[in-house]
C-alpha cells in the first residue's frame, strides 16, 4: 500500500556491516534498547507521568550505490538502526538518558547515538511474515507495485521489526518493508 509518513522523533546509530555478524550492529541495538528503556522510566517518573511501550527496532539499509544493493553481499550494506520514541522525550531527557545509559552499562555505540526527527515522507510498504532471509520475494513484490503505480524508488530501504526473532519461530517474524517514493 501507498502511505504518507510524517516525521517522528527517533534515537539513531549508524553503521556498515552485515547486521548478522557485524559487533557494531549488535552494540548499536544493545544501546538503542538501553537508551529506550532509560527514557521510559525517566518519563514516567518525570512531570508527564507518563507510561508508554517501547516501540519496536527499525532499520534503514542501503549502499553507496543504489544500484549495488544486494541481499547477497551485506558485508558492504550501510545502514541506521533506530526506534521511535514519543513526543514526551526532549533533547535535554535524551542527553540525561545517554549519561544515565553509559554509567549504568557503559556500551561504545551510545557516543554515536543521536535523537532527531526522520521525516519519510511519500513510501509504500507490505508486511513480510516469515524469516529475514526470506525477504527477498516480498521486497521484489514490493518494488513491483511501485513501478506498476509510476512511482521511482528513492531514499533507504526500511524495515520495521514487528517480532522478536528471541521469542518467534522464524517462519512467524513479521516485518513492515517501507519503500519512499517519488
Amino acid at each position: 500500500m501507498l502511505v504518507d509518513v510524517p516525521a517522528m522523533n527517533f534515537i539513531m546509530v549508524d553503521g556498515s556491516g552485515d547486521p548478522n555478524t557485524s559487533p557494531e550492529y549488535q552494540a548499536a541495538i544493545e544501546a538503542l534498547y538501553t537508551l529506550s528503556y532509560t527514557l521510559k522510566f525517566m518519563v514516567k517518573k518525570g512531570p508527564a507521568a507518563v507510561d508508554y511501550g517501547v516501540m519496536p527496532l527499525e532499520g534503514l539499509w542501503w549502499t553507496p550505490d543504489p544500484a549495488r544493493f544486494s541481499m547477497a553481499d551485506k558485508d558492504k550494506w550501510l545502514w541506521t538502526a533506530m526506534i521511535m520514541q514519543p513526543e514526551y522525550v526532549t533533547q535535554d531527557l535524551f542527553k540525561q538518558a545517554l549519561t544515565d545509559a553509559g554509567k549504568k552499562k557503559p556500551n561504545p555505540a551510545l557516543a554515536k547515538a543521536r535523537c532527531e526527527s526522520f521525516h519519510e515522507g511519500s513510501s509504500a510498504q507490505i508486511m513480510h511474515i516469515g524469516p529475514w532471509a526470506a525477504e527477498a520475494p516480498t521486497i521484489e513484490k514490493l518494488h513491483k507495485f511501485i513501478v506498476d503505480k509510476g512511482y521511482n524508488l528513492r531514499d533507504k530501504h526500511h524495515e520495521i521489526y514487528l517480532g522478536d526473532p528471541r521469542r518467534s519461530a522464524p517462519e512467524k517474524l513479521k516485518t513492515i518493508i517501507r519503500q519512499p517514493v517519488k
